[in-house]
């Protein structure tokens, strides 16, 4: 048994043994399982891939005369102000101003928030256009300017779900084309995809949410930061395999952190055909081996790892709950599996390279003494399903 207390003391005197959630699974097959939960202090789980369900809260400063935001537009792409007067929201899938979209379909969605955070982290010049009724403390109606992210107050990137434990396969068994946040769905099960890191998954490697919770310490595309909640969507109450990992979405994180800390190689704009904008992240967080438990949980393989395969064309938008198998992200990786008897080839939607970069570069900061470990405030759910909208009338 170890503590956090323990733990940290050992990274900030560079004692820390620390290795990647790729690593440890041979580690542990040669050391055994007891030795090796003696030996090592902290496992980096990661992930890199799209994830919408993202954005940052950008502060201006005051001009002269002062503004009071009403309207704002950061390179045409519209940002909510309905916070304080120079404050913002922007989205990762907001849309720039008078995209087509799908009105001919399929829209390539050139440009949209994902790509305003990526050129905000690149240090990139920026356009703000803003709008204003006009107060008596805040008199100008009108302002346009450029900027970099250096000239913000804050920048802090704040992300109501990231990080899903698992997630479907995508296939359609239609007549037609699909263009799905999860790539294009070639007709006849021609094709499916994927998106997660499987083993390296963070979620995946801590599946009852142990040492994962609210104020974990995150390395989130290079910047330090924490969960500050549960996901939106987070439903553990799940199906679950081999030592409760998810057969299914299951649990997801909240996340922030400044941006003006991360690398901008960990932070991409995404354009999806026929369905949006999004943004890619790098998405670090260590595992503390407290005991041997624990640790066995980090040493899942992608063979035990099994994920629904659902159909894109009917099944998942009517959330009729049906799919058609599993397959495991050992075969997903291998680029090929089978669906009723048919072989269907295989593409990823996530990293697992990048991923692995993400794991390397957060276990060098712990090795090296520059990221230390944090005990969560509060566990996360580990009961709780997701409700779907239910279509009512008004009330009578």
């Amino acid at each position: 048994m170890k503590t956090y207390e323990q733990i940290n003391q050992r990274i900030e005197s560079g004692r820390a043994v620390v290795l990647t959630a790729d690593e440890i699974i041979d580690y542990v097959d040669r050391k055994g399982l007891d030795a090796a939960a003696a030996e090592v202090d902290v496992v980096t789980t990661a992930t890199f891939g799209a994830m919408c369900s993202s954005g940052c809260f950008l502060n201006f400063g005051h001009a002269t005369p002062r503004i009071r935001i009403s309207e704002a537009w950061i390179d045409d792409v519209l940002v909510y102000s309905g916070v304080a007067a120079v404050d913002v929201f922007l989205g990762a899938t907001q849309l720039r101003h008078n995209d087509p979209a799908n009105m001919a379909y399929p829209g390539d969605f050139e440009f949209g928030g994902g790509h305003v955070i990526e050129k905000l982290v690149a240090g990139k010049a920026l356009q703000l256009f803003a709008l204003s009724y006009g107060t008596d403390e805040y008199p100008r109606r009108e302002l346009r300017t450029w900027f970099t992210i250096h000239d913000l107050n804050q920048a802090s990137m704040v992300n109501p779900r990231n990080c899903y434990q698992n997630y479907n396969v995508a296939i359609n068994t239609s007549s037609r084309r699909l263009h799905t946040y999860l790539g294009q769905l070639e007709p006849e099960m021609a094709n499916c995809t994927y998106s997660s890191a499987g083993q390296l998954s963070p979620l995946l490697n801590d599946p009852f949410y142990e040492t994962i919770g609210i104020g974990t310490a995150i390395w989130l595309a290079g910047a330090r930061g924490h969960v500050y909640a549960e996901g939106t969507q987070h439903s553990p109450t799940c199906l679950r395999g081999a030592d409760g990992v998810p057969r299914e979405g299951a649990g997801t994180l909240a996340l922030t952190a400044d941006m003006k800390k991360m690398r901008p190689e960990f932070v991409r704009g995404v354009s999806m055909r026929g369905y949006g904008v999004s943004l890619a992240l790098g998405i670090a967080i260590p595992i503390p081996i407290l005991n041997r438990d624990i640790l066995r949980r980090t040493t899942v393989r992608d063979r035990d790892i099994r994920a629904p395969i659902v159909d894109y064309s009917r099944d998942y938008p009517q959330r009729t709950g049906k799919s058609l198998g599993e397959a495991s992200y050992e075969d997903l990786r291998r680029g090929e599996i089978r669906v009723q008897g048919r072989a269907v080839r295989v593409s990823s939607l996530s990293s697992y390279h990048k991923a692995l970069e993400c794991a390397e570069r957060l276990k060098d900061e712990i090795a090296r003494g520059d990221f230390v470990l944090s005990q969560p405030l509060q566990p996360l759910p580990r009961e709780q399903s997701c409700r779907p909208l239910q279509i009512r009338e008004e009330p009578r």
